[in-house]
């Protein structure tokens, strides 16, 4: 096993879908994969995979290792660009030591952790006992590590594999929960001499919304609100809106249709170049490709009501959105946050996605009863959904001390021992299996949730050496 195959499992990867919620096609990869070498594999109800590999001879009384990574990956893509996460592949270029996806998220989260533990699977490495186990739909709500049963797997030694930053050692993570809120759709007829106009926000980076909130970038739906919220003074109706995506990512695109008189036309264009222009200005350092674009459009659906339009845009412009607290016992660890993740109609509703973040599980719902209020105030419908918890961190963790001996043996200086504001599916494995001890290590990705997410090969080197020592020394 090194970087090399590693890579080229995950190149056979990026060949199959594996869309959160349509994970069947990778499922069955990882079950020819067990096939095809002889090795045990479970698959229980729900998608999760388990494939076993007994240990070589000489190491059968070394514990049992469970590796863990998720079968799905965040699809998202740049706004135009023709690709179909059900069928096409991932289209990728290596560039300067980096694997990057131009104009689709890569899949490097957590592609990267199913490769790794297929070759070592694959590998006549000397190890103990090795459970590889790959869980579904992560990133939607951690359904397959919610419904793992008690016996699927028997180790009590956890790698997760879903950690982006190498040469960090990941001892604990925050819980969330989404927060959703539904509008329910009031219209009224196109005054006399309206016409069309789409206001486009875009250009924007996005990113995970636990690693990259801190980061200060746009957020286009927030935005977007924003500048609808300056004009409610004036003389327009609301047709459409919608933007952003998933519940873990960055809104990057926003756009509504409003209808304007048509002597006022040119007045909302010249409004909203000259925020296109403060867009400019005020996110020149962390998101300097954001735009705005405006071009008149017909349409034949009835605007919304005057009063729907003000409570939605009003209710969008007040949602927090970003950082609400970091840590006092963590120095730069961001503790409590939200996201305004996505608005979209779905039939006779109008559904806000938000997502909230908390190392505190006190804070995570007090933070979510703050975002359910501002829609409540609106006349929206709210709810909590999708929660899970937190890892709190073990400083007194034995695989983490072997960890920390393997890191400074190779490579001769230690490693960071940190807690990272995204959600890590080991806070639901301690959960239902309370003795396990665990880590999380992963190389180096950046981008994540978003369009050109890549992946350091350098990185790739160091994490792989890193696996492979631990497995083998244990």
């Amino acid at each position: 096993m090194d970087s090399n195959s590693v890579l080229d499992f995950f190149k056979e990867i990026t060949l199959v879908p594996r869309e959160s919620g349509h994970e069947e096609p990778i499922t069955g990869f990882l079950r020819k994969f067990a096939a095809d070498r002889g090795l045990e594999c479970r698959v229980d109800k729900i998608g999760n995979v388990l494939i076993i590999k007994e240990a070589a001879p000489g190491k059968e009384n070394t514990p049992t290792i469970v590796l863990q990574s998720h079968q799905d990956m965040v699809c998202e893509k740049v706004g135009g660009y023709e690709h179909d996460f059900r069928k096409d592949p991932i289209k990728y270029e290596i560039e300067d030591g980096w694997m990057i996806a131009r104009n689709t998220t890569l899949g490097a989260d957590d592609g990267i952790g199913i490769a790794a533990e297929l070759a070592l699977l694959e590998s006549d490495l000397p190890t103990g006992r090795l459970e590889c186990l790959f869980t579904i739909s992560e990133e939607t709500g951690m359904d397959g590590a919610n419904a793992l049963e008690e016996g699927f797997f028997d180790g009590k030694i956890l790698i997760n594999l879903d950690s982006e930053d190498e040469g960090q050692l990941f001892v604990g993570c925050a819980g969330g929960v989404d927060t959703i809120a539904t509008f329910a759709i009031e219209r009224e007829n196109r005054r006399r001499g309206y016409r069309g106009l789409r206001l486009s926000i875009g250009g924007a980076i996005g990113g995970h919304s636990g690693d990259d909130i801190n980061k200060e970038r746009c957020n286009t739906l927030m935005q977007l609100a924003r500048f609808l919220y300056t004009q409610l003074q004036y003389d327009w109706q609301l047709v459409s809106i919608k933007g952003g995506n998933k519940p873990n990512a960055i809104a990057r695109e926003a756009e509504a249709v409003i209808a304007v008189p048509a002597g006022e036309m040119e007045d909302m264009k010249a409004d909203f170049a000259e925020f296109g222009r403060i867009l400019s200005s005020e996110f020149a350092v962390s998101d300097p490709d954001v735009k705005v674009s405006c071009e008149e459009v017909s349409f034949k659906e009835k605007p919304f009501t005057e009063e729907l339009t003000v409570r939605l845009v009003t209710a969008l412009n007040a949602c927090p959105h970003g950082v609400a607290a970091m840590s006092m016992d963590i120095p730069g660890l961001v503790e409590t946050s939200t996201n305004l993740a996505s608005v979209k109609e779905e039939g006779e509703v109008v559904k806000v996605v938000t997502s909230q973040r908390s190392s505190v599980t006190s804070e995570l719902h007090a933070m979510a009863q703050k975002v359910e209020a501002v829609f409540l105030l609106a006349g929206a419908d709210a709810e909590h959904v999708q929660e899970y918890p937190g890892w709190k961190p073990n400083m007194d963790s034995a695989i983490l001390a072997k960890s920390v001996e393997s890191y400074r043996r190779l490579f001769g200086t230690d490693p960071e021992v940190k807690a990272i504001h995204a959600g890590l599916e080991c806070g639901l494995f301690l959960q239902k299996f309370p003795d396990l001890d665990m880590i999380s290590f992963g190389p180096t990705l950046r981008g994540v949730h978003a369009p050109g997410e890549k992946l350091e090969l350098a990185s790739l080197d160091k994490f792989v050496a890193l696996l492979k020592d631990i497995v083998t020394t244990l």
